[in-house]
């Protein structure tokens, strides 16, 4: 943070319960002696790594990591600064409790864990006031929205008003992988009911107990909040996040040409996978245009990603028409073919001609696919003779698995392995640990969002750029799969290593920087070092002097 010095204007006990301002045991003695802290903290002056240490022992009493998220988000509370070098010093440790899987289980008990608001509850009744809401927020300069109307939370469903854990948590990644300065990021939840009758029903729920309204009056709502955004932060991008799929990818059309906006489930899952496709690729030796997709799960996860997909093969000298081609979908009701009759607008373009078939062995058997991407949700939906048909048709079949939390992940690590003889080239939504086969020893990778939004957040943020483009997540995915060291992807890993996340997503950042100032969407002059403006942005974890 900048600019805290004696203009704070707080004092005594209101400084020690700010979370921007609070230094805890860590106030130098002129501090005390000048803003009135003499006697409200323990007489010891204690350095930052020490903090941290008692952070570090108190998280090691914890039982369960839904504990260590509690713990947590109450020092964020407290906190701000502890908070996020705690996180930042190993991210591998805690990116997993702060985010997912952990935040599956804290959305699932939010109105039961809550302890204090954060962030701001948007709700439908307040039509026609959106912009008098916004101007309660105390940050003035917000540079990102995350939003979310709890719709589909994660492979959860509508989780309505404890989706909330969502926004908070994806804007405290854009922070403690990326670097993106905390005090201009705000997480929403725009209520407008749930259709889930066990949180209608309960007592602590904490959102509107009301069915969701038709679609045109939502719309027109997200409308209204859009507009007033425009107004009231005027260098905000807004991202939206686990609204449901069809909603998802309107609400997207609706707004990319007209406000600087993106969809995380949309394009930045899309990102994340293509930069497994890509690195999948260079194992194989051959290049994304050789290869055959099969999606199992075609709502708005996998349309963007196929979508972008498709993208990257036209940049590859393919037509839009050809690259479709390369491109199948399976979902609840069977193979996305042309004679299908419920099928919604974006899903068209990926019906083939095709016999139908509700068999997912036999669409593999039928449609010959080098890679099966899974974002159905359906935990253990690739079975075992999935694996293996997929294993007889290629000699080294690409396996993606990434519905989350980690028991909506359509098979494990060791199952892609083992049923594949080890010639898997495999990745997941979660994390799963090195498996040991036949003396080799595999590393799957995590194709997690976090390695792509907030990267293209630092980007958007450094650049101040007035659109997001897709050609962003694309050059973000190149330059994540770039990141991959040559030891490790012959070991599998899709994925660059989570301990360094921070160097990785500033050189992911500057790549989308630089794409940003060569396409005109900069609103800042272009420097001769994209890298240190980038650098220069970046939040570091420490304490400022307050007098």
């Amino acid at each position: 943070m900048t600019g805290l010095n004696a203009d704070h204007g707080k004092r005594g006990v209101d400084l020690l319960h700010d979370p921007l301002l609070n230094k805890s045991t860590a106030f130098t003695e002129q501090e005390r002696q000048a803003l009135g802290l003499v006697g409200l903290v323990p007489d010891a002056t204690e350095p930052e790594d020490l903090q941290l240490r008692r952070v570090l022992l108190q998280l090691g009493h914890k039982n369960t990591d839904l504990d260590r998220y509690i713990y947590l988000v109450n020092l964020l509370d407290h906190d701000e600064t502890l908070f996020y070098r705690t996180i930042m010093s190993d991210p591998a440790r805690f990116l997993p409790i702060v985010y997912d899987p952990t935040i599956g289980e804290a959305c699932l008990k939010f109105g039961h864990i809550f302890r204090g608001p954060r962030g701001m509850y948007l709700s439908i009744r307040r039509r026609g006031q959106v912009r008098e809401v916004l101007r309660n927020w105390p940050q003035q300069d917000v540079r990102f929205i995350c939003v979310t109307d709890g719709g589909r939370i994660l492979g959860l469903g509508d989780l309505g008003a404890n989706g909330m854990g969502i926004p908070i948590g994806k804007l405290q990644l854009y922070t403690a992988a990326a670097g993106v300065p905390p005090q201009g990021l705000l997480p929403m939840y725009l209520d407008a009911g749930t259709n889930n009758e066990q949180y209608l029903q309960d007592p602590l729920y904490l959102g509107l107990r009301q069915p969701r309204p038709p679609t045109e009056e939502l719309f027109s709502f997200v409308d209204e909040f859009m507009d007033a955004v425009q107004e009231v932060f005027p260098a905000c991008c807004v991202h939206f996040e686990d609204w449901t799929g069809t909603d998802a990818v309107h609400l997207l059309e609706r707004y990319r040409d007209k406000y600087c906006v993106y969809n995380d489930d949309v394009q930045g899952t899309a990102g994340i996978t293509l930069a497994g496709m890509i690195n999948a690729t260079k194992l194989k030796g051959t290049q994304l245009k050789d290869e055959k997709y099969l999606f199992l799960g075609a709502g708005s996860a996998g349309i963007g990603l196929a979508n972008l997909l498709c993208s990257a093969l036209v940049g590859q000298g393919m037509t839009l028409q050809d690259a479709r081609s390369r491109v199948h979908m399976f979902d609840v009701n069977g193979l996305l073919e042309s004679t299908r009759t419920d099928l919604v607008d974006f899903q068209r373009p990926y019906a083939h001609p095709h016999p139908p078939t509700r068999d997912f062995v036999a669409a593999i058997r039928s449609i010959r696919p080098t890679t099966i991407i899974g974002v159905s949700t359906i935990g253990h939906a690739f079975t075992q003779p999935v694996v293996q048909a997929m294993t007889e048709l290629n000699e080294r079949p690409v396996i993606l698995a990434l519905s989350n939390p980690t028991e909506h992940a359509e098979c494990t690590a060791e199952q892609a392995y083992a049923w594949s003889a080890g010639k898997a080239i495999y990745a997941a939504g979660v994390q799963f640990p090195p498996v040991h086969i036949n003396g080799q020893t595999f590393l799957p990778g995590q194709a997690n969002n976090f390695y792509i939004f907030p990267a293209v957040g630092m980007a958007i943020y450094t650049t101040r750029a007035k659109r997001v483009s897709d050609e962003m997540f694309i050059e973000a995915a190149k330059a994540v799969a770039d990141q991959v060291p040559e030891a490790m992807l012959k070991q599998g890993l899709l994925y660059p290593p989570q301990a360094d996340i921070l160097e990785t997503e500033i050189k992911t950042a500057t790549r989308v920087a630089k794409l940003a100032f060569d396409t005109g969407l900069a609103r800042v002059d272009r420097p001769s070092d994209i890298e240190a403006l980038v650098r220069s942005h970046v939040y570091r974890p420490t304490y400022k002097p307050l007098i």
